[in-house]
């Protein structure tokens, strides 16, 4: 009958509106169940932050309500899909390397940091910080502001290091100094270390160029330094949004610097400043390419002789790191980070980075782009110009920055390094301005 044949008709278009739907937005779903299936796996067993905290770590999004998570204890895994049946991605934890987005468990590698120890590299100071300290920490904590605003700051770690010591610390409930916390792209500044490393032991050099097999075009000719710097021109977009390269690397593609390295230029290498998460993650495939070494690689380059035991640096499907975004420490052990570079990559006495490693990269140079106040994988306070990007800070403040809040500034005129930890996708000010500035005064008289 003709109403039966309208009928189908009518459920088979609305078959195929929800089907083309689903694929239109399956990269953003496929991202939604990516992030919260990772970040499920690593809160769970990086972190240790108990059964009841997998999703304390999600951003506000329309998607969330819409997720169903689970966390598989006895297989270290986490899995989340839409509703439970749709875009399913499991994040598989390995002791040592931490949680991997894959189809099926990665094999292990040969990192070795499992636990995060109460130990530090860092000696702590006995004396109670002072009053104008304590001030700067309840500033950057908002204690005195409402319950709902102070959950909005998110501040979950503050570490403040003088003269090589611990002289302040202190953490949100639930939070202690031996949480492991990821630095999102903090990771990136860190890289830019593992690379100095290698070029104090001859092993690299600024300007190395055909650094990947596949560029036999203009590619061939991006430098070490133009990694660095962001300028390699290769096309990009740091949006996270439906179908951008960002999200499509880390929750869709198992080897990320191949699929980062793959993209075509969009300007002349050295020609235009972008950042770039792709690009840390190629200018990282070089780096495991010239050690030979997998996902121990920041172990050997860096950890081991810093003396940091909680890093644990989690790889992508195919064994490499994911250096643009997945580096987690305790808030001590990224001040040590801090400190070696405030030491200019001194060490107990040994010199592991080349002299004017810390000046060359933390020193930004004229070039059309769009960062503002972007040397080479470390944000600075002194622009090319000789113009301050946060006037409140000495000029030769410069700083490893993170996704939702994470932030490590190192002070050379005050000897001092500051660490702030958090989760803060919705704070519209961290209050950097504020508080860098007043423990900077706090400290400069000591």
């Amino acid at each position: 009958m003709r109403w039966r044949r309208i009928l189908l008709a009518v459920v088979l278009l609305l078959v195929a509106v929800v089907t083309g739907g689903l694929l239109y937005a399956r990269p953003l779903l496929l991202t939604g169940t990516g992030y919260a299936a990772h970040n499920a796996c690593a809160v769970r067993f990086v972190a240790e932050r108990g059964p009841d905290a997998p999703d304390a770590d999600l951003p506000p999004n329309p998607l969330v309500p819409y997720l169903r998570t689970s966390v598989a204890t006895d297989e270290q895994s986490a899995t989340t899909s839409v509703l439970g049946l749709l875009f399913r991605q499991t994040a598989y934890y390995t002791a040592g390397s931490g949680c991997t987005l894959a189809d099926e468990r990665p094999a292990a590698g040969s990192a070795t940091a499992t636990t995060a120890p109460a130990a530090t590299s860092l000696p702590i100071e006995a004396a109670a910080p002072s009053a104008d300290v304590q001030r700067a920490l309840d500033d950057a904590f908002g204690v005195g502001l409402p319950t709902d605003q102070v959950t909005r700051l998110g501040t979950r770690a503050m570490v403040v290091v003088q003269h090589g010591r611990i002289v302040a610390e202190r953490y949100a409930p639930g939070f202690t100094p031996q949480t492991r916390q990821l630095g999102w792209s903090m990771g990136k500044s860190v890289t830019a270390l593992m690379a100095g490393r290698l070029a104090q032991q001859g092993k690299l050099a600024l300007t190395d160029d055909h650094l990947r097999p596949e560029w036999t075009d203009g590619r061939a000719q991006i430098t070490v330094e133009q990694l660095l710097r962001m300028t390699s021109g290769v096309q990009w977009d740091e949006t996270y949004d439906l179908g951008t390269p960002i999200t499509r690397m880390l929750y869709l593609e198992p080897d990320m610097a191949r699929y980062a390295a793959s993209l075509p230029s969009a300007h002349a290498p050295g020609s235009y400043q972008q950042y770039s998460s792709g690009t840390t993650n190629v200018l990282c495939s070089v780096l495991h390419q010239r050690t030979g070494l997998g996902a121990e690689l920041g172990e050997r380059l860096l950890f081991d002789d810093l003396g940091i035991g909680s890093a644990l640096w989690e790889p992508d499907a195919a064994g490499h790191l994911v250096c643009s975004s997945y580096l987690w420490a305790t808030p001590r052990d990224w001040a040590t980070i801090g400190q070696f570079a405030l030491q200019k990559g001194q060490w107990k006495g040994e010199q592991l980075l080349p002299a004017d490693w810390m000046a060359r990269t933390t020193t930004a140079v004229p070039v059309t782009g769009e960062e503002d106040g972007y040397a080479a994988h470390w944000w600075v306070n002194a622009r090319a110009d000789g113009s301050l990007l946060v006037p409140g800070l000495p000029r030769d403040a410069y700083w490893a920055s993170g996704h939702d809040g994470q932030r490590v500034i190192v002070i050379p005129s005050a000897d001092l390094v500051i660490v702030r930890m958090g989760f803060s996708p919705a704070a519209d000010d961290l209050g950097v301005e504020r508080w860098g500035p007043a423990l900077t005064a706090a400290l400069s008289a000591r």
